[in-house]
C-alpha cells in the first residue's frame, strides 16, 4: 500500500472514503486481508499522522455524509488518536522514560536478545508474526488488528521488552506516531489501564485474517507489567500568542497544514519547515521530506512570500537573522520529537531576542484537556 505525501493526495483518500466510512466500515474494519488489500479500511493514518488533513477536516466530512450514529465507529477511531495526544500532553515523562527504557535496553545483551534478533529477522516460527515482520519492514504498514497481535505476541509468548517493541513500529511505520503508538503498546501491556492486557488467541487470528494464518504456541495467559502509575500534569489553558513585529512561518512535520492555521490575520514574512534526521526507516524518511516540502511550499504559496528548508533546529536562527524576524509562529508540536527539536529551537532563538509563538489547535484545545482519565470518560466530554 503506497501513500503519496501530499494534502492532495490525503484529501483524495479521504474522499475515496467517506462513502464508505458508516456501517460499512463498521462491520469489516477487524479483517486484515493482507498488504493486497486494504479497501476496508480508511488509510488515513499517515496524512492524519502529520496533519497534511486534519481531524475536524475528516470528522466533517464523514459526518455530513453519515448523520446520526451510523459513522460513529469510524469517528471513534480518530478521536482515540487526539485522546491518545492529550493524555501523553498531560503525562509527559511517560515519553522520556520510553526513551531512557529504549536507550537502556538496546545497550544490554541479556538472555532475550537471542530471541528479540529472531523474532525482528521473522524467523520465530511462529506463521502470522513473521509475515508481519516482512509486511512492516516492506510497506510501513500494518493493520491495527494485526498490531495489537502483534504487539501481544511480542510480549507475552516472546516475552520480549514492550520498549523496544513500540520503538520497531516507531522506525519502520509510515503513521508512527508518538501518542498512539507508545500508549498502545502501553495498553497492551496492562501498563495504561492497570491490570488490563490484550491476548492474542489463535482462533481470532485465523477468524480475522480469513484463514490466511493459523499460529501455534501462542501464550495463553497475559500477565500486565506492573508500575507505578505516572502523576498528571496540570494542563493550563493557553491563551492565542500574540505575535509582534516581523513573522515567520516555521512549519514542523506534526502539522504539515499550514494555511488551516487561521494565520491570515497576520503580515506573514517567510515560510520555512524544520525536519529532523535519523530513527526511522529510509522510505519513511523520504515521506516526510517530500511532505514537509509540500507543506512549505503550500505556506509559501498561501502568503505569497520566499520559502527554505530547514534541516536542523540550529539553522533556524541564521534563517530568522537573515529574514529580520522578531517572532517565528509555529503549530505546537504534540509530546515527541518534534516537541523537543522545537523547545530547543526555542531556547535559542530567545538568546538571539527572536520570540516563538506556538498554535494550539482549537480542536487541541478543545480536546486535550479532557484526556485526564480513560478514553471512555474522554469520550463523553469531548463531542467531535
Amino acid at each position: 500500500m503506497a501513500f503519496t505525501p501530499t494534502r492532495a493526495a490525503g484529501l483524495v483518500t479521504l474522499a475515496g472514503f467517506v462513502e464508505r466510512a458508516g456501517s460499512d466500515y463498521a462491520e469489516t474494519r477487524n479483517f486484515d486481508h493482507g498488504p493486497g488489500d486494504r479497501r476496508n479500511v480508511s488509510r488515513l493514518s499517515p496524512y492524519l499522522r502529520y496533519r497534511l488533513i486534519t481531524e475536524d477536516e475528516v470528522v466533517g466530512a464523514v459526518r455530513t455524509r453519515h448523520p446520526g450514529v451510523a459513522a460513529d465507529k469510524f469517528v471513534q477511531e480518530v478521536l482515540w488518536r487526539s485522546y491518545w495526544k492529550g493524555w501523553l500532553e498531560l503525562r509527559p515523562s511517560v515519553w522520556t522514560d520510553y526513551l531512557s527504557d529504549v536507550a537502556r535496553l538496546e545497550g544490554q545483551t541479556g538472555g532475550w536478545r537471542r530471541d528479540y534478533d529472531k523474532a525482528v529477522a521473522g524467523r520465530t516460527g511462529i506463521d502470522c508474526f513473521d509475515a508481519w515482520i516482512g509486511e512492516l519492514v516492506e510497506h510501513g504498514y500494518l493493520h491495527n488488528h494485526a498490531r495489537m497481535w502483534f504487539a501481544s505476541i511480542w510480549i507475552f509468548t516472546l516475552r520480549l521488552p514492550w520498549q523496544l517493541g513500540a520503538a520497531l513500529f516507531d522506525h519502520h511505520l509510515f503513521d508512527g506516531d508518538p501518542a498512539s503508538n507508545t500508549l498502545s503498546w502501553r495498553w497492551v501491556a496492562g501498563l495504561q489501564t492497570a491490570g488490563k492486557t490484550y491476548l492474542a488467541r489463535a482462533d481470532n487470528i485465523v477468524r480475522y485474517t480469513g484463514g490466511r494464518f493459523d499460529p501455534v504456541g501462542l501464550a495463553t495467559h497475559a500477565p500486565a507489567i506492573v508500575a507505578p502509575p505516572p502523576v498528571p500534569a496540570t494542563m493550563l489553558a493557553v491563551p492565542d500568542p500574540r505575535p509582534t513585529g516581523r513573522v515567520g512561518l516555521l512549519v514542523g512535520e506534526d502539522d504539515l497544514a499550514p494555511e488551516t492555521l487561521g494565520l491570515h490575520g497576520l503580515e506573514i514574512a517567510a515560510v520555512a519547515s524544520l525536519g529532523r534526521d535519523g530513527g526511522r526507516a529510509a522510505g519513511v524518511e523520504a515521506f516526510v521530506r517530500a511532505a514537509l516540502d509540500d507543506g512549505r511550499r503550500r505556506a509559501a504559496a498561501s502568503y505569497r512570500v520566499s520559502d527554505t528548508a530547514l534541516d536542523a533546529a540550529a539553522a533556524a536562527g541564521g534563517w530568522a537573522s537573515e529574514h529580520k524576524l522578531d517572532t517565528i509562529v509555529i503549530a505546537h508540536p504534540p509530546v515527541g520529537p518534534g516537541a523537543r527539536i522545537v523547545a530547543r529551537m526555542t531556547q535559542e532563538l530567545q538568546q538571539q531576542g527572536v520570540g516563538v509563538a506556538r498554535i494550539r489547535r482549537p480542536w487541541d484545545k478543545r480536546a486535550w484537556p479532557h484526556a485526564t482519565r480513560g478514553y471512555f470518560a474522554f469520550r463523553e466530554r469531548f463531542q467531535a
